[in-house]
């Protein structure tokens, strides 16, 4: 969905099948970019990321942001970071693993219910209370996140996802350290 946003953004359409990825070239913060959404399951992503790396001959460390869901963060809220592991984050993990390190620029756009992201790290494997039940029955985190949003949670990601598709351009302009100074802020 950021992808599709900062995409909209820049009036390019992500369609272009390419290194197991659907893609797009565009203009960013004054940079050309390619935008790409893998075509394989989310687990096996760090595929199409390596392939891309090796088609553009890129630096991971300096020329890759991955955008990805985090269930260990409340619905509405996001991070940047340099590198990291991949803390329970299949797709995550598939990408260190495929590049063979976990210095790759990342951004975590937060999609849990609160009572998940209060669980802490690790609730992908958690029980977490059904979506459409309040106080009904529980199910595994990973369950939560393929199944469809409801339309609350939908306008509380739309404004977020304006957001990061901002704290992109700040990233591929600025670099890192400024952008996580003025993104990574606690809200008081």
């Amino acid at each position: 969905m950021a992808i599709d946003r900062i995409a909209e953004q820049e009036g390019v359409v992500v369609q272009n099948r390419r290194s197991k990825a659907v893609t797009a070239t565009c203009r960013l913060a004054g940079r050309q970019v390619i935008l790409a959404k893998p075509e394989t399951f989310m687990n096996l992503s760090g595929l199409a990321v390596a392939a891309l790396v090796r088609e553009f001959e890129a630096d991971p460390a300096r020329d890759l942001l991955v955008i990805y869901d985090e269930l260990d963060f409340a619905l509405g809220t996001f991070k940047i970071r340099e590198r990291g592991s991949a803390a329970g984050h299949n797709g995550a993990r598939s990408v260190s693993a495929a590049l063979g390190n976990e210095e790759w620029l990342r951004i975590r756009i937060g999609v849990a219910p609160d009572v998940a992201a209060k669980l802490g790290p690790g609730s992908r494997d958690s029980v977490i209370p059904h979506a459409s039940e309040a106080g009904g029955r529980q199910r595994p985190g990973r369950d939560y996140l393929l199944s469809p949003m409801r339309k609350a949670d939908l306008a509380v990601l739309d404004e977020v996802l304006d957001k990061v598709a901002t704290a992109a351009r700040r990233l591929i302009q600025d670099g890192p350290g400024p952008a996580m100074n003025e993104y990574n802020r606690k809200e008081q």
